[in-house]
């Protein structure tokens, strides 16, 4: 029985790679369809479709949230300029960003700066809960890892840290 669950599991994994690598082809090709200053929010939204989530920006700008955890390494902020057209298109779960999320931090902060996490997981006797996003660190896929942001009861950054992705073990 171990060997079948061994089996089954290895399966998902590889089902969950080739869709993560699906994904991110398709990404590439929306993104090379789209220009910075030109495209606008119908271009974006068309080769997008609906975005997670919709953030104020600066000066009427909205950000929209393209998120894809847990499958992806990435997360994509759009911003859409008050005149409609489509001013800048960032993956952003990158060292430079987890440097920013420093103690003291709301969570919503982060949230918004690093999109939808991969996973949340609430640790009621340490008084704590972990938010993961899973990103590369490199260009190969022995690259990938996971940051983690932990916050307080009142979801305050306490610390941040990032590791290897424990999946990639766990599937050998």
């Amino acid at each position: 029985m171990r060997g079948l669950n061994g089996v089954v599991r290895r399966g998902f994994w590889v089902t969950l790679l080739a869709v993560a690598s699906l994904l991110a082809a398709c990404d590439a090709k929306n993104i090379s369809e789209l220009e910075e200053g030109v495209s606008t929010e119908a271009d974006v939204r068309e080769r997008f479709g609906a975005p997670e989530a919709v953030w104020e920006g600066e000066d009427g700008a909205q950000i929209y949230e393209y998120n894809r955890q847990p499958e992806g390494h990435v997360n994509y902020m759009i911003t859409i300029g008050p005149d409609g057209r489509m001013a800048a298109l960032r993956q952003v779960l990158t060292e430079r960003n987890f440097a920013r999320v420093s103690p003291g931090m709301a969570m919503e902060e982060v949230r918004r700066m690093l999109g939808k996490p991969m996973k949340i997981t609430t640790y009621d006797l340490k008084r704590e809960t972990h938010y993961d996003w899973r990103y590369m660190d490199g260009n190969n896929q022995s690259d990938a890892k996971v940051f983690t942001a932990v916050f307080d009861p009142d979801l305050r950054v306490i610390r941040t840290m990032s590791m290897r992705d424990p999946d990639l073990d766990r599937n050998r």
